[in-house]
């Protein structure tokens, strides 16, 4: 491996993901004290409300059930490659986290298709949105191109990603772990890291607000009066 190479592995890998935790807390932190009701999803329902449900209900229960798997793996790797150890249940997870995965690509393409074709919705619709949109459509498509280009991922998560992650909280990141790996994981890897120096400026923030009663709401209704006597009073 050239210097130059070890140098950028180097940033990408051990110097990034400090970069990454100190701006979401130091921002998280100043945004909640200084702009505590920016802590908000700001939806945008009320403008326009049937793709909005067929774009954000996958998404979201696509990428929390995708985050909660990556989460089981950091947690107790062991666990999961004594599960995989069977194949049948290697496949069930590996198929469950695809499909969920692909949930999450489909509900995200819907939700930019969404706020690029109604104008109401594009104006609202803010830099930092579309910045964030980029990264998170990123981070899905790696995500499930990495299922299917580079299978079992659970495992070797479990044997490489895990171990490595596990160092950088100990502050001591082991990047050997992760340079060996293909191109389009250590894409999605560092795409990661990216989104979370840049969740605490974007809407995102709405989910560390909780309880979060996203999932659990009554639709929003909207009542317009547009009738004619009502127009008339109104002039």
């Amino acid at each position: 491996m050239d210097s130059g190479q070890a140098y950028m592995d180097q940033l990408l890998f051990a110097v990034l993901p400090y970069l990454s935790m100190t701006l979401f807390l130091l921002v998280t932190i100043q945004r909640y004290r200084a702009q505590r009701f920016s802590y908000s999803s700001l939806s945008s329902q009320f403008l326009e409300n049937q793709q909005h449900f067929w774009a954000l209900v996958p998404f979201h229960y696509g990428i929390l059930t995708v985050l909660a798997g990556h989460v089981v793996a950091f947690l107790v790797p062991r666990q999961i490659l004594a599960w995989n150890s069977v194949p049948v249940r290697l496949y069930i997870l590996e198929i469950t986290a695809l499909i969920f995965g692909i949930l999450t690509v489909v509900g995200l393409g819907t939700i930019v298709v969404r706020r690029w074709v109604f104008p109401k919705v594009r104006t609202v619709t803010s830099t930092s949105d579309w910045i964030l949109y980029l990264l998170l459509l990123i981070q899905s498509v790696t995500g499930v191109a990495t299922a299917v280009l580079h299978p079992w991922g659970s495992s070797w998560f479990a044997a490489t990603a895990s171990p490595y992650l596990w160092s950088v909280a100990k502050l001591n990141p082991e990047i050997n772990y992760v340079v060996a790996l293909p191109w389009l994981v250590k894409l999605h890897i560092i795409n990661a890291f990216l989104v979370i120096g840049f969740f605490p400026f974007t809407r995102l923030v709405h989910i560390l607000v909780v309880p979060n009663q996203y999932f659990f709401r009554k639709t929003q209704v909207v009542r317009w009066n547009w009738s004619q006597s009502a127009r008339r009073v109104g002039r």
